[in-house]
């Protein structure tokens, strides 16, 4: 979920490979309309950079609201300063570190309530 398309279809690509399914959104209202439909989500991955009336972080503060217990991930990048102070239990990651398979990884590790 976020503004560059080209970033999220590689990480949801990668994502697929492994067996896990994706649900991409361009907009924070999109993503919240998965959540309040009760479409199953298990990571709700957050590019901080995503602007709106539905931004990063108001986007993760509404879906603790609808899913209290939904797993969500930070993509940030060095001008996000306090937006995981939003939500504490969040995990923070940098952009680039989550490319290629290492968003697999992440997303392995926050399912399996590993933070690192």
């Amino acid at each position: 979920m976020g503004h560059d398309k080209r970033w999220r279809d590689e990480a949801a690509a990668h994502v697929h490979r492994v067996g896990f399914q994706a649900t991409l959104c361009d907009r924070g209202v999109d993503a919240m309309t998965v959540l309040a439909l009760g479409l199953p989500v298990d990571v709700l991955v957050i590019d901080t950079a995503l602007r709106g009336s539905l931004c990063g972080s108001r986007l993760a503060v509404e879906a603790r609201v609808l899913r209290p217990n939904l797993r969500i991930v930070f993509a940030s990048d060095d001008t996000d300063d306090g937006i995981a102070d939003m939500i504490p239990d969040a995990l923070t990651v940098d952009r680039d570190r989550l490319t290629g398979g290492e968003v697999v990884g992440t997303v392995r590790d926050v399912l399996a309530g590993r933070f690192s």
